[in-house]
């Protein structure tokens, strides 16, 4: 049997904006710096696919491990386990 569809399946919903969001992403949000060891949290910038992650990790809080080109590698856990995730941080959001 064959899988149809792709990562942002049934997705339709967590994927959105709300109505006075929509729009350009500031250049700020886009441009942001982060060094390594930092707690940040996953929050999708639906409007940009490059570098983004798997939508069943939203809301996630990790570290950021290292820089790699224009995106990061944040480690989070994940049912017990460690995962690294590429990102770029448009998608990332610094943690209070």
């Amino acid at each position: 049997m064959k899988r149809i569809g792709g990562l942002k399946r049934k997705s339709r919903h967590k994927l959105t904006k709300p109505r006075r969001q929509k729009g350009k992403v500031s250049i700020s949000r886009f441009m942001q710096r982060f060094e390594a060891g930092q707690r940040i949290h996953l929050s999708m910038e639906p409007s940009i696919n490059k570098g983004s992650y798997n939508p069943k990790f939203m809301g996630k809080t990790g570290i950021v491990k290292s820089a790699r080109g224009k995106c990061y590698e944040v480690s989070i856990t994940d049912k017990g386990k460690e995962k690294i995730l590429i990102i770029h941080p448009v998608h990332l959001k610094l943690s209070k």
